[in-house]
């Protein structure tokens, strides 16, 4: 019909323990009569009564029934064994899994590293520069001043070979930007 649920409090027990000795009667329930206290203690103790049934008594066994230890049955060795079984089957399942993921890890670290030094080395490449004009001519001119460098004059047709280079590279940029 319905689900329910019995809780026997260790406070009940006693009660029965110690009133199975007496005889109930049925009482008549008479009025309460107003007194000029007010009735919080009253009500304080009751709604203790109703606190301390609903705990569970620990170390405190109730008076006439000795304390029992919980008594643990093993299982039966048949299922004791399918139920290992189920558990090593799980754990070498996810233990498979585990391997999975490792491997597929490092093959997305490998994959993401080819791939950042790609992008790297294509964001970062440096363009097809044209080579400086006249460079021969300038290093000719330096190697001259550097080995005559007390008679700068002997340098002078050097020197003029680099000017002229250097004019028409001028004439050349000049004209191509037009």
């Amino acid at each position: 019909m319905g689900d329910f649920a019995i809780h026997i409090s260790a406070n009940l027990v006693s009660q029965l323990a110690e009133d199975s000795g007496k005889v109930k009667k049925k009482t008549k329930k008479t009025k309460p009569r107003k007194s000029q206290e007010p009735q919080q203690p009253q009500t304080k103790v009751n709604h203790k009564q109703i606190l301390d049934d609903s705990k569970p008594q620990k170390g405190t066994p109730a008076p006439g029934w000795p304390l029992q230890p919980p008594v643990f049955l093993p299982l039966s060795p048949s299922a004791h064994s399918a139920e290992l079984d189920a558990i090593r089957s799980v754990l070498h399942e996810s233990e498979r899994v585990l391997e999975k993921i490792h491997k597929q890890e490092e093959n997305m670290v490998q994959e993401v590293t080819e791939r950042a030094k790609t992008l790297r080395d294509q964001e970062f490449k440096l363009p097809y520069q044209k080579p400086l004009p006249c460079l021969a001519e300038k290093d000719a001119c330096e190697s001259c001043y550097k080995e005559f460098g007390k008679d700068p004059l002997k340098c002078l047709p050097l020197l003029k070979n680099y000017a002229d280079c250097s004019r028409r590279a001028r004439q050349q940029v000049s004209s191509a930007d037009k």
